[in-house]
């Protein structure tokens, strides 16, 4: 990510106290900046700076080197509610997380939180859609080192697992219903009641078991 990148993402999406805290680390400290020519570039999308699934490192796509995440919103009645959810795409493990709303700055200070409960360096990607919710994700990136791709437009299959996860969830969190009377603790609950289901592709082994095996052994 170049420095470019950044100083455009604090000038764009930095609020409110966040921002004036970003703003102090930058060199001219000035309160608005234009971006040097050749470095602005139009993607069609509302989110700046988007990297394209297609850049993501070719061992993201074959699944044999862990700590490369997936991540979506489900959302309740009326599009008033809403929960984050994250898919390790090696192991299916699940990590939820809860949201007062679908604000970008929310989701970004919500996904690192929850990420620095990970042990370390065992989230090294996350793949999201174009939704709007994620156009904070340069913040998401600095606090937390993760970097984030976007899918294609229309194209959920490219989140193969999070879209299956989601799937799975609807069995806990009905559409039509408000998702917001859920707590984080009964998200967590969720989740480990899903990590620990025996999967087909792992020889009927849990996420749990696998992520022990290939992240928190590793890590540790």
């Amino acid at each position: 990510m170049s420095a470019e990148t950044i100083y455009r993402a604090i000038y764009v999406h930095g609020r409110g106290g966040l921002r004036a805290e970003l703003q102090k680390y930058l060199r001219s400290q000035r309160p608005a900046r234009q971006p040097r020519p050749g470095t602005a570039r139009e993607t069609g999308s509302k989110i700046i700076a988007m990297v394209s699934i297609h850049d993501r490192p070719e061992e993201v796509a074959g699944r044999l080197v862990p700590g490369h995440w997936e991540g979506d919103l489900i959302v309740g009645a009326r599009n008033g509610s809403q929960i984050a959810t994250l898919v390790e795409r090696t192991t299916g493990y699940v990590q939820l997380v809860a949201l007062a709303d679908r604000k970008a700055a929310t989701l970004a200070k919500a996904l690192a939180v929850s990420v620095l409960t990970l042990p370390e360096q065992s989230m090294l990607s996350l793949t999201w859609d174009q939704g709007v919710e994620m156009a904070d994700h340069v913040l998401f990136k600095i606090a937390t080192d993760v970097d984030v791709y976007f899918c294609d437009p229309h194209a959920p299959w490219q989140r193969g697992s999070n879209e299956n996860t989601n799937g799975l969830l609807r069995q806990y969190f009905p559409k039509g219903t408000d998702l917001s009377v859920h707590s984080q603790e009964r998200l967590d609950e969720v989740a480990r009641e899903l990590n620990g289901r025996p999967r087909a592709r792992h020889e009927f082994r849990t996420p749990l078991e696998m992520w022990n095996e290939k992240i928190v052994a590793l890590t540790a």
